[in-house]
Order: structure tokens, then sequence, then C-alpha cells
């Protein structure tokens, strides 16, 4: 089952500034306007490595890779990062609300992860990924032969003994932060005491892991790894760092990814007329949407809200699922086209509205924006609720996998906390 180990972080110190300064949401969820923020923060911000920029005069697309490689290089000659001395596991935690004001403390542990095809069953997918993504991904990790950044997974744990066993583990403080954007307060602690690192790799040996976020850059691993070919006993290739999770963990928290439309090839009149022949429909503001649909799904119904101009939309439920499923097209298991946002994509979108593709809709996780969408020129926006930790474990397990965006497990993992470069295995 899932290999890991203890590695030598490489992380920054003092003498880079402060680390609220450093660190930066990862990759994929920063906007170009963003990203120039975080950078303007202090010249080693981590989105110099992770988003290296092109620049006008560079005379290959290529170059802002080895620009990032070269500033890495940099920054370890000038002692503005520096590799921990011991092997060590690193506890993260992350302190926050969500809407309601509930508060909630999710403890995960950095660790380095032996990648394994899929087909192995030890590490499972559950999300469909961009192609195009992976070939940005795999340029920067084959320049930098850096793991800059974390993806996150998740462990079965039913016993919650594991996730104790993390949790209690005495370490040294080497990371308190509040991010400003959102108000998180995170922790990182290193576990570098062998006896406690060798009963941690005991207590995972038997473990799968799912992978929960960061499906593209795994894959992207997978690929740098098998670029290797066989090789007598485990290289550096073979590894990269992966944030674990108890899936009992009581800090865990899936948020929604909600869909708005760019485009609708009918009038809000006949969008309506066309779901209530298989839905039941009410009228509802856009601002009570999210409520409404949360309230259904407590009562075993499936529920949508869709967001339209002028302030208010309407929910379409329904608790006869298998009437609806029956209608989706494809291969696809029952389970599979059960899920919320494969109903949406498989019958609402495609059968009802002749919507294909992933061109004519953009996301966000945040009910607001959805619903400020449609003030600002959107014909609709579509809310709705999240699969569950279980949908997630028992789709993976079953082959298959989601539609993209289907799971936003929150919060995401800070960028520039530790990194691991292949020269220190």
């Amino acid at each position: 089952m899932a290999t890991v180990r203890p590695f030598h972080g490489l992380r920054f110190n003092g003498t880079a500034g402060r680390l609220e300064d450093l660190v930066a949401p990862p990759y994929d969820v920063l906007s170009p306007t963003e990203r120039q923020d975080f950078a303007a923060k202090n010249p080693h911000n981590i989105v110099h490595l992770t988003l290296p920029e092109q620049r006008d005069d560079d005379r290959s697309k290529y170059i802002k890779y080895a620009r990032s490689a070269a500033q890495l290089e940099e920054w370890r000659r000038d002692g503005s990062m520096a590799t921990d001395e011991k092997p060590s596991f690193y506890r993260y935690s992350q302190t926050f609300l969500i809407e309601g004001g509930l508060s909630f403390t999710r403890t995960s542990l950095i660790v380095l992860l032996k990648v394994e095809p899929y087909e192995k069953g030890v590490v499972l997918p559950h999300e469909q990924t961009f192609p195009k993504h992976k070939e940005d991904r795999l340029r920067l990790l084959e320049a930098t032969r850096s793991h800059l950044e974390c993806i996150f997974g998740l462990y079965e744990d039913d016993d919650n003994s594991v996730h104790k066993l993390v949790a209690g583990a005495s370490g040294q403080r080497i990371g308190d932060l509040t991010t400003p954007e959102d108000g998180i307060h995170q922790t990182l602690d290193r576990i570098d005491d062998p006896a406690t690192t060798e009963s941690i790799v005991r207590a995972l040996s038997d473990k799968r892991l799912w992978i929960a976020d960061g499906h593209h850059r795994y894959e992207t691993a997978l690929a740098f790894r098998e670029a290797q070919r066989e090789r007598d006993g485990l290289i550096p290739e073979d590894f990269m760092m992966m944030a674990v999770d108890s899936m009992t963990d009581p800090g865990l928290v899936l948020l929604p990814t909600h869909r708005i439309l760019k485009s609708l090839p009918v009038s809000a009149e006949e969008l309506r007329a066309k779901i209530a022949v298989h839905f039941e429909v009410t009228e509802a503001a856009n601002s009570a949407l999210m409520g409404r649909i949360e309230a259904e799904s407590n009562v075993g119904k499936m529920a949508f809200g869709i967001a339209l101009p002028g302030g208010n939309g309407f929910i379409a439920s329904t608790t006869d699922v298998g009437a609806i499923t029956d209608q989706i097209e494809g291969p696809s298991s029952p389970m599979l086209k059960a899920l919320d946002v494969s109903v949406l994509h498989g019958f609402i979108f495609a059968r009802l509205l002749g919507l294909t593709g992933l061109d004519f809709f953009g996301y966000t996780r945040i009910e607001e924006e959805a619903v400020h969408a449609v003030e600002q020129g959107s014909p609709a926006s579509f809310l709705m609720n999240p699969p569950t930790v279980e949908d997630m474990r028992l789709i993976a397990l079953n082959g298959e996998k989601m539609p993209q965006k289907s799971t936003y497990y929150y919060p995401k993992l800070l960028s520039g906390l530790v990194i691991w470069s292949l020269k220190d295995f």
C-alpha cells in the first residue's frame, strides 16, 4: 500500500522576510492580478517559483521555467532558503471559519509519497483533469527538479487512530501565521524524532490514498517518473510531496463549486419550463437559493438553485433521482450518475439545454459571486450542494472519475511553507 517517508524540507528562513509575505495560495486558484499582488509583497514570494512570468523578450515560451529554476538555486546559495538537517514530517494545521461562523481546524501531515500508477489501487483519483494544465506543471518540475507545492490526499481511518497519532506527536513549531486574505490561522510543526516518524510510517503503510486536490500535479509526477524508465531501487523521481489527512478529521470540510453560465440557448421562461417537466420548481430570491437547496438536501431531496437576472430565481428539486439518471447517456455507473454534479452536467445541461463541453460556463465556490454574476451579464448561475467525502471514496473505489471541479476541499493548502528538492533525497 502507500509508501511514505519523512524528508529534508527546504524552507524560507528569517533572512527572506516575514512568512506572511512569502507564502501564497496554490498556482491554480490565482488570477494574474492576484499573482502580481503576491509577487509584489516580497521578491522571495513563492509565486516567483510556482507561477514564473513570461516576458516580452523571452526567446522561448520555456524560458520562464528555467528562470524559476535559477531563482530557486539563487535562494539556496544566498541562504534565503535552507534544508532541514533531519528527515522530517511536517504537521500542518489550518483553523478557519465557514458561513454561519462555525470554526474548524483541519490537521494534515506533509510527507513524501511514492507515486504509483492508478491501476495499482494505492493512490486513487476521483476527478477528471485538463491536459494543458499538466504540461505546464511538467515543464516546471523538469526545470526545477523540485516539488514546489503540496497536493492533498485522504486516507481511511475508521477508529481515528492515525489522526490522533499525527495530532498528538511531539513537534517543533516552525511556522505560525494568519493569512490576511482569508483570516485562516496556519501553523507548521516539524516532527523529526526517529521513533515518532517510524511509527507514522507504519501507521500509514497499510493505507490507500484518495487524491482530494491536486490531480494534475499527481499525474505530472507520474509522467516525470515514467520518463526515467526502470531503475534498481528507489530514486528521487519515485516521490512527491503530499499533505495527507484522515477522512475522520472533524476539520475536513467539503464545499460546493457553482457554475456560472456564459450563454444560454433559451430564455429564462423556457429554462424554467424545461426544468419543470422533471423537477418540482419553486420561486425564490437569488439570495435565498443556497439556504433553500441545503434545506432540501437535509430532507432527502436533490436540489439546484438557479439564479436569474432581476434578483429572483427558482429551486429545482426532486426525490425521484432514478427517473432522471435513467436518461443520462454514457457508461457511468448509477452511483456516479446520481451525483448532483452529474445530473447538472449530464441531464440539465446536456439533455435539456444541449450544452456540452467546458466552454459555456465558469466556476466559483462563493455563493455571492454566483448570484452577483447574473446581475453583471450572465444569463444564469446554477448553485448546488457538494458531494460528500463518502461519495468521493466510493466513486474512486469503483474506478470512476467525477467531472472536473466536482469537489472543493476548503481551505486550500498554502504554498511556500515547505518545498522538496530532488537533490535532497
